[in-house]
């Protein structure tokens, strides 16, 4: 049963980065942290992830600036999978700048927050 879930959440990770591949290729993403918090500021962003691995510092940064801005924001990935799904080396955060990528992103994370969830 547990194999079952793991595989699922993998799954979803794996959409989750095409989806950000897909955002890339169509020129939607502002990645690094100077062109994430330019896109917040600017009401571009439709969804700010920030990677699991990034400092403190950057957390609070992202996330109190997309919460001020009504941005959705979600921590996700590591740095390196978050830069290679870009075709880019590490990266801590980036911003979806399509709402229709932003959405089906937001339902791959509402699906491993529910899957964390039922194991609480």
């Amino acid at each position: 049963m547990q194999e079952n879930e793991a595989a699922k959440r993998e799954a979803v990770s794996k959409k989750i980065l095409s989806y950000i591949g897909l955002a890339q290729k169509a020129g939607k993403v502002a990645a690094g942290e100077f062109l994430t918090e330019k896109a917040i500021q600017e009401n571009r962003a439709s969804l700010v992830l920030i990677s699991e691995e990034a400092s403190a510092n950057t957390r609070k940064k992202f996330i109190d600036s997309a919460t001020y801005y009504s941005v959705p924001v979600y921590l996700f990935g590591g740095k390196e999978e978050l830069g290679h799904a870009m075709g880019k080396e590490f990266r801590a955060s980036l911003a979806i700048l399509e709402t229709g990528l932003a959405t089906a992103i937001m339902k791959q994370l509402a699906f491993l927050e529910h899957e964390d969830q039922r194991r609480r």
